[in-house]
């Protein structure tokens, strides 16, 4: 379960932008387990991932474990995203990226240094995940957006990011079991039947 433990001054009473990163630094040194994130204005700690939320997490990286290889990327599950200043902080459920992909401080990746952002949907995160996250993402040039949601038993993908109007350009949305094309520079068919329960 995922609580709100701070808000920004845009987004309702209490801090402004400087006081909230600074409560979110203090948090993800007190709290290294959990997941401390900044989420529209919010910061928002959640506790460890269910077995089924880790299980997507795992049969995806199954899948893309060779074109990750290939590309010489990698995989991560506690890297923060670095959107910009005075943006908000988010630690995808998996990133991948180029091993010497561009940083800011030691664990936070710049978003449009990214070959791929993806968030598993949980009871606590399903506005974040399929609302704000991809506004974020979007405005940071983030390439590609992957939502699995197994309440709903699907998967979208969202890609071509216009940082202006901080939406993406293109989205499919697939069922489980239907296949689903990650494009360049993946190039590569995913077998969303393996991320079904």
């Amino acid at each position: 379960m995922a609580k709100v433990l701070a808000r920004s001054a845009d987004t309702g009473p209490s801090f402004g932008w400087r006081e909230l990163e600074e409560i979110y630094d203090r948090l993800r040194e007190l709290r290294p387990k959990d997941r401390v994130e900044i989420i529209n204005g919010r910061i928002v700690v959640s506790q460890v991932p269910t077995k089924r939320h880790e299980l997507h997490v795992f049969r995806l990286t199954a899948l893309l474990i060779a074109a990750t290889v290939e590309h010489r990327w990698m995989l991560s599950a506690s890297m923060q995203l670095f959107l910009g200043a005075q943006r908000d902080r988010y630690r995808s459920d998996l990133t991948v990226m180029p091993v010497d992909a561009p940083m800011w401080g030691d664990d936070h990746v710049y978003g449009d240094a990214t070959a791929l952002v993806v968030e598993v949907v949980s009871k606590s995160s399903i506005d974040d995940d399929h609302r704000h996250k991809p506004r974020g993402c979007a405005a940071a040039g983030v390439p590609l957006y992957l939502v699995i949601d197994g309440f709903a038993g699907t998967i979208r993908l969202l890609s071509k990011p216009d940082a202006q109007t901080e939406r993406y350009e293109q989205q499919v949305e697939v069922q489980f079991g239907k296949p689903l094309e990650l494009p360049e520079p993946w190039n590569l068919t995913l077998d969303t039947a393996k991320l079904a329960d």
